[in-house]
């Protein structure tokens, strides 16, 4: 299959022309997802923060701590396998509004917690929840924009993440400081459940041709496919560990409170991050319109200049120089959240992109957030936070490798289709 094989009829009739005049249906549709992996995000990073409250009231552990996170990553990503099979065959809209009220519900749940069991089953719930959306959503917006748009379009879904994950960062050290942990999980399961209405009554894009049995070994038996996991888990790893610990270092190293920490590093992340979404998924579109391995080589030149800053970063002992170190590098880091989803889009057939995705969320879930937090938390017991951290500047810088592999596959792959 080469790279034309996997389009098919797009909104406008030509999956390479620009989106008619007038033609506003697939921007409401982007409009509601992006709210949607906003409300996913915040309702899934909020936990992090409040680690030091955990910490205190249950006793636990850094591992334990960790393993809130790895529990939930583990859960999200073994339903994000037939979440993404049953999306090539069923609703998409129905998938996601169910999947918004179950992780909704779950979150409440958390919050009336007593015991660290009851916090792991609550957050494996949520998990469950959520592992229904994304599959289901980046193949709704790459079934309704021409590819020409792809990276921008999944940068863009990529941002409601970013605003997501801060405001999570932000409100929960603030709600927890006033009212206590426990009611920042009521406060934040309201917009979920209010956006699951919406989600109902969107309009899908056409509905592709039903996917073919062993879709899912031609997937495995691509090589491009498979390093670009590979490669995704090695990053997803390194976010994973800096979105887990980040507040706790700034507590730990510089001296701030939980409160100070979430206002302080939660629009440094949001500034980073706005600006490298949005750069990303425009150069990476640039780029892949002038040679085929464009995006691959977007995604592991911003990896290759992030692995310095972050290095920088967690060895420095002034806040000034970790905060300026932490901008830039989230900057160059999330360059890849567009491109590396218009990627396995490339790559998949085009009834199979829902399936597609939930393998890749599975491999990064499992490989990188699953293990992240709960490594990072052990070696933090056995040694430091500081000196764990250089893990995930490895992988960084792994990652970059790999992606470079990508791009001279497709490469290799175009010249030969």
């Amino acid at each position: 299959m080469n790279h034309s094989d996997a389009e098919t009829i797009s909104p406008s009739k030509d999956p390479q022309a620009p989106l008619p005049r007038g033609f506003r249906w697939p921007w409401t549709l982007l409009a509601l997802l992006v709210s949607v992996n906003l409300v996913n995000y915040l309702d899934r990073q909020l936990i992090f923060p409040l680690f030091p409250y955990l910490k205190d009231e249950f006793g636990l552990t850094d591992f334990r701590l960790g393993l809130l996170g790895t529990v939930f990553i583990v859960v999200h990503a073994l339903a994000s396998l037939p979440f993404g099979w049953l999306a090539d065959r069923w609703s998409r809209r129905r998938i996601i509004g169910f999947g918004v009220l179950f992780w909704s519900g779950a979150t409440v749940l958390t919050g009336l917690a007593q015991s660290f069991r009851m916090l792991l089953i609550s957050r494996s719930l949520v998990g469950v929840g959520e592992s229904a959306y994304a599959p289901a959503g980046t193949a709704m917006l790459s079934d309704a924009f021409p590819v020409s748009l792809r990276a921008r379009v999944q940068s863009v879904f990529t941002l409601g993440m970013f605003f997501g994950g801060i405001a999570g960062m932000m409100l929960s050290g603030t709600l927890a400081e006033k009212f206590g942990w426990r009611p920042a999980f009521f406060i934040v399961a309201v917009p979920g459940m209010i956006l699951a209405f919406f989600c109902f009554r969107i309009r899908e894009p056409e509905r592709r041709p039903q996917a073919r049995a062993g879709g899912g070994r031609v997937l495995l038996a691509n090589p491009a496919f498979l390093l670009t996991l590979v490669s995704a888990a090695l990053v997803t790893f390194a976010a994973s560990a800096f979105v887990t610990w980040a507040v706790t270092f700034a507590v730990r190293y510089h001296g701030l409170t939980v409160k100070q920490a979430s206002l302080i590093l939660g629009p440094i992340s949001m500034g980073g991050g706005l600006l490298g979404v949005s750069f990303g998924g425009w150069l990476a579109d640039k780029l892949q319109s002038k040679f085929p391995s464009g995006r691959a080589v977007v995604i592991a030149m911003g990896f290759l200049a992030s692995a310095p800053l972050l290095y920088v970063g967690i060895r420095s002992e002034t806040r000034m120089t970790f905060y300026v170190a932490l901008a830039l590098a989230t900057f160059f880091l999330t360059w890849y959240h567009g491109p590396a989803t218009a990627i396995v889009h490339d790559l998949a057939p085009v009834e199979l992109r829902a399936a597609a995705f939930g393998i890749y969320m599975l491999f990064i879930h499992l490989l990188g957030n699953a293990l992240a937090p709960t490594v990072i938390g052990a070696l933090a017991d056995r040694t430091s936070l500081r000196t764990a951290m250089m893990l995930p500047v490895a992988t960084t810088f792994l990652s970059a490798l790999g992606f470079l592999g990508v791009g001279r596959l497709i490469y290799w792959r175009t010249k030969k289709g």
